[in-house]
């Protein structure tokens, strides 16, 4: 049965900030006990091959564009299902990154001596903090000015761009990462701040060049 090396991946964990940090594809195989990955040495048939999945996600992590190009695509082929499946696309892409903030907060914020309501207002102070970031509003705000929709089955994540979803889903991780680092929420909002425009300009950019004439 494959058994991950937690106790080597922690340690790593740890070294990552250092600059002389250095990680090779043979060494974390080694070190973790890694599968899905192998690396060969020699004069033929040399190189580092992987399982489609570890690949897609290394490139991703490389190439914002190619990232956005799956996510694209994934959006393609559900929305041809939509019809039939009567499933959101959008919204499925929002929970992408989502359970990493809840855990996050479950590991990190909740505490045994909160309430169940004081607890479930963690979640939601979180959620709506994403909201302010992305959307400038809390889901309340929504709530109020949109007294026509059906507030029990839809939300303003419902009613975000791809750009949006594809950027709170980012946010999503990268929130869970900051709360692990105990970051007072004030100082987490400004850097979620930061980071929503950057990506928003970055992601309007790669849609103008996708949009061009090709030659």
């Amino acid at each position: 049965m494959f058994d991950f090396n937690r106790h080597n991946f922690e340690a790593v964990s740890n070294e990552v900030k250092n600059r002389a940090f250095w990680m090779s594809p043979q060494k974390w195989i080694e070190q973790m006990n890694a599968i899905g990955i192998i690396s060969k040495a020699g004069r033929y048939d040399s190189g580092t091959f992987a399982h489609k999945d570890i690949a897609f996600k290394f490139a991703s992590w490389l190439s914002v564009e190619f990232e956005f190009y799956i996510i694209k695509e994934f959006q393609r082929l559900k929305e041809a299902e939509q019809a039939k499946l009567q499933w959101s696309a959008k919204r499925e892409l929002a929970r992408v990154n989502f359970h990493l903030q809840t855990s996050a907060i479950a590991e990190h914020i909740i505490v045994p001596t909160l309430t169940e309501k004081q607890k479930l207002h963690a979640y939601t102070d979180e959620a709506d903090l994403l909201n302010v970031v992305l959307f400038g509003k809390t889901a309340k705000e929504w709530r109020d000015q949109n007294p026509d929709k059906d507030h029990a089955k839809e939300n303003m994540r419902d009613f975000a761009n791809y750009n949006q979803l594809f950027a709170l889903s980012t946010l999503e991780a990268l929130n869970s990462v900051l709360i692990k680092e105990k970051m007072p929420q004030a100082k987490r909002m400004t850097e979620l701040s930061n980071v929503a425009k950057q990506q928003l300009q970055n992601l309007a950019k790669i849609d103008s060049r996708l949009l061009l004439p090709k030659n």
